[in-house]
């Protein structure tokens, strides 16, 4: 098995102008969809990512905070997760729960480095 980062791309829910339940009901499919995979042990790790951004940029360190408002997509989280390949990792994708709202899902493989 190997293992692969889900990188989930998108707008924040906030920005999308979602209602309070709207919201709920959201989090619920991503809950239905972490269980899912958790139970079926391919979920390593993962973490939901707030909407605010640093980027440090250049020979000089530029520094820029920006919101969600600023950038087109934002990273909004990610997972870890073991498979055997990329089509098992694309498989697994299916179910994300964002693709409604535009979502991308974007698969990489983490490298391993003999130390």
């Amino acid at each position: 098995m190997k293992e692969f980062m889900m990188i989930f791309v998108g707008a924040d829910y906030v920005d999308l102008g979602l209602s309070p339940e709207e919201l709920q009901g959201r989090m619920g499919k991503w809950f239905a969809w972490n269980d899912k995979m958790t139970q079926a042990g391919i979920v390593t790790h993962g973490n939901a990512l707030t909407p605010q951004i640093r980027r440090v940029v250049g020979a000089n360190r530029t520094v820029t905070d920006l919101t969600s408002a600023e950038v087109k997509e934002i990273v909004g989280g990610y997972y870890i997760v073991k498979a055997q390949d990329f089509d098992a990792v694309q498989k697994i994708a299916e179910d994300y729960p964002d693709y409604d709202l535009g979502g991308t899902v974007e698969i990489r493989e983490i490298m391993v480095f003999d130390q």
